[in-house]
């Protein structure tokens, strides 16, 4: 079946980001206290801005309970997989990029000790110029919102731009 690139809604991301970064929307779990929240949270306002999950066993993105979902859903490097893959599935796309192509509603992952990335913050505004304490991040695993990137301390850093979501071009857009 043939895959569309249709847009991502980054309004919506940005505005279900700050809805949720001090708070825990119950149609979630909440994994805080088993390893950590940020990607859980990540994934969820990507999703705001989809609208679609991609429900292929193991190498999908999807949420059905705490106990039924894809590891890319909650896992740091397993969601920086999926958004980059480079085969045509459903779901939203990302591509790995450079600070002047951030926007809001992208994501960010840090790596503390510069070998693993641990951390997926959601970027809610980008200000001029574009640097690190002109870009602003709502997360979980230390609430936070509109928190300056530049606060962080780490070794590493990727951003990575949603491109689109590619959904089959049968069905409507959400």
């Amino acid at each position: 079946m043939p895959i569309a690139l249709q847009s991502y809604d980054r309004e919506v991301a940005v505005r279900y980001a700050h809805r949720w970064a001090y708070g825990r929307n119950p149609a979630f779990y909440d994994y805080e206290t088993i390893g950590g929240d940020c990607t859980n949270f990540a994934s969820q306002c990507v999703y705001a801005g989809s609208g679609i999950m991609n429900f292929t066993p193991d190498f999908g993105w999807y949420y059905i309970n705490g106990n039924q979902k894809a590891p890319a859903w909650t896992g740091v490097e397993y969601f920086y997989r999926f958004l980059t893959r480079r085969e045509q599935s459903v779901g939203p796309a990302a591509q790995e990029t450079s600070i002047e192509e951030i926007m809001p509603g992208d994501v960010v992952q840090l790596s503390f000790d510069g070998r693993k990335f641990t951390h997926t913050p959601v970027v809610v505004s980008v200000g001029r110029p574009k640097n690190l304490s002109n870009i602003l991040i709502a997360a979980h695993s230390y609430d936070s919102d509109n928190r300056p990137l530049s606060t962080y301390s780490f070794q590493k850093i990727r951003f990575l731009h949603i491109i689109g979501v590619r959904r089959p071009d049968h069905m409507e857009i959400l």
